[in-house]
């Protein structure tokens, strides 16, 4: 039995298109309908039953897959014992929303790129909304976003946590104490994307203090963010860790005596199932770099997350 096409067939399963398998395994549809129309040649079975909302498996494709993963698993596992990791090739698709590209991601790269020198590494910057659904879509291998994906086949762990904070540029109009929350919204709020956890988080923070109206600005993007909070446009509500450079140098400080929102959760979301055990390795590597880049923040810019420590798989 071909290996290729129990790849391929398990893709088309998780996927549920031939479109998207086709683009996840760099061939044409022509040639995956192809391999699954040998497959089931060869079993003498349907495995897929086609319709114009995409394929979905029969009951004969879904004992056929639960063979496959377990094939699929054993080549995986044979293939890890015999190669040297910095020999492993391929590509791997990181999706990042913006604070993480303005924290580790650096830092994540380069330790990959120690780690696995000859993979491709494709890195995109989006939204935490969007990302999630380019990881359903099968256009992502691992996600940092915000939130956990309830989704079949997709796992989640929580990276890290970080307080979210006022922060303001000092001397500005807007560095003053303030008496309570209701005074601080009277002022521009600068946040992250409409519809964002944080924008969520903040609006559920002024509506349970009875703030009806207030003034949010919403900014897809986290240097801009930061530029306009240092420009003097209003009060950013974001993490500290995002801004440590400023308020170290004292271009920005963070304002006192004022409830907070809720605190930002960073969490990886990835496939798993066979074929998919190096990503499980690159998680693992990412929950280290995560943990070191937290370890040197300032005490009140982070909180403990349960992560733990893994080199080089």
């Amino acid at each position: 039995m071909n290996i290729k096409f129990l790849e391929t067939f398990v893709w088309v399963a998780r996927l549920k298109s031939f479109r998207l398998t086709a683009e996840k395994l760099f061939t044409t549809q022509a040639s995956i309908s192809s391999r699954i129309a040998a497959l089931e040649d060869e079993m003498g079975v349907r495995l897929f039953v086609r319709d114009p909302k995409g394929v979905s498996l029969t009951s004969e494709g879904q004992r056929v897959l639960e063979y496959a993963e377990r094939i699929m698993d054993t080549m995986q596992s044979m293939k890890a014992v015999i190669k040297d990791p910095r020999q492993v090739r391929g590509r791997i698709r990181i999706g990042a929303m913006d604070t993480v590209i303005h924290t580790w991601l650096s830092p994540l790269v380069t330790r990959l790129m120690e780690c696995y020198p000859a993979l491709e590494i494709e890195l995109s910057a989006d939204t935490a909304s969007n990302l999630c659904s380019q990881l359903e879509k099968g256009y992502q291998d691992i996600i940092f976003q915000t939130d956990i994906l309830r989704l079949d086949s997709v796992r989640n762990t929580l990276l890290t946590r970080y307080p979210m904070h006022w922060v303001v540029r000092t001397g500005s109009a807007y560095d003053r104490d303030y008496a309570s929350l209701d005074d601080l919204s009277q002022e521009r709020i600068v946040t992250f994307s409409r519809n964002s956890r944080p924008h969520q988080d903040i609006l559920n923070l002024l509506h349970s203090a009875n703030i009806v109206s207030p003034r949010i600005n919403c900014v897809n993007s986290a240097s801009a963010i930061t530029r306009l909070v240092r420009d003097g446009f209003g009060i950013g509500a974001m993490p500290a860790a995002l801004v440590q450079g400023e308020l170290t140098q004292g271009t920005l400080r963070l304002v006192d005596g004022v409830p907070l929102p809720s605190v930002m959760d960073i969490v990886a979301s990835w496939r798993t199932g066979a074929g998919m055990e190096r990503v499980e390795d690159i998680v693992s590597l990412t929950r280290e770099v995560v943990d070191e880049f937290v370890a040197q923040l300032p005490a009140q810019y982070r909180l403990a997350a349960d992560a733990g420590a893994t080199g080089c798989q």
